[in-house]
């Protein structure tokens, strides 16, 4: 349990730092449940609880934008039943979930390639972001069917479409005209990445949004990070310079 002091302490780095995002890629849920002989499902599903964990424990610490890495444009190759699973699992959870974060004043949004996903799974999720869109707590962006280069490829072509009907000129395009046709074009670049699960790999994550972003990998799996681990990291961050090349 976390004291009121520790809390505070977390809340008045938040407010006086350049933290306002912090993007995690979380790692570990099947290596957590073999360990415990336990089902992959049952470490998918305790990933989920410590999602809502995180994303509250970022509400009270006044963190404003969450973007976790849910399923990848690469994970379609594994084995049907998880694919399956991860995709009913998903829609449980936001049916499950969504009038709960609602109250919280929780701003639901998806990043990926949304149109592989079923119908059904579609409208759930649209419906999420527009009952929470005028809510103003934590921005929760889940990336599902989200692959990096597959994102940049979208903006390429959004790009020389526009440069294609004499909307814009070659000349025009620049940094920002790039990210202003990326997925995340509403919200700030991540401050902090983190990976939880030991693997020292980026997966295809937000690769142009985390040019500067300060990156931080820990051992514990996903199912294992809690509020605790959330304030370790916020003064790990603290703990660093941000040079930004200069």
């Amino acid at each position: 349990m976390m004291t009121e002091n520790k809390e505070q302490e977390i809340i008045n780095i938040v407010k006086n730092t350049d933290l306002k995002h912090i993007a995690v890629i979380m790692d570990g849920n099947r290596r957590w449940a073999k360990e415990k002989n336990l089902p992959s499902a049952f470490g998918h599903k305790k990933g989920v609880d410590a999602l809502k964990t995180v994303m509250y424990a970022c509400d009270d610490f006044g963190i404003k934008y969450l973007t976790v890495y849910a399923f990848s444009t690469e994970n379609w190759n594994r084995k049907k039943e998880e694919v399956d699973f991860l995709m009913n699992l998903l829609a449980e959870t936001i049916k499950n979930e969504l009038q709960e974060m609602h109250e919280h004043g929780v701003v639901i949004n998806f990043i990926g390639d949304l149109t592989k996903l079923s119908d059904k799974l579609q409208k759930i999720l649209a419906n999420a972001v527009e009952v929470t869109k005028n809510n103003s707590g934590v921005h929760l962006q889940i990336a599902f069917n989200y692959g990096s280069r597959d994102e940049i490829v979208h903006a390429v072509k959004n790009i020389a479409q526009k440069v294609k009907s004499g909307k814009l000129d070659t000349e025009e395009i620049t940094e920002d005209i790039i990210a202003e046709n990326l997925y995340t074009k509403d919200i700030p670049d991540p401050d902090l990445l983190i990976r939880t699960g030991g693997e020292m790999r980026i997966s295809n994550y937000l690769l142009w949004q985390i040019a500067y972003s300060e990156l931080l990998v820990t051992k514990r799996y996903w199912p294992e990070f809690d509020k605790n681990a959330l304030a370790e990291a916020v003064l790990e961050f603290n703990n660093r310079q941000r040079r930004y090349g200069k």
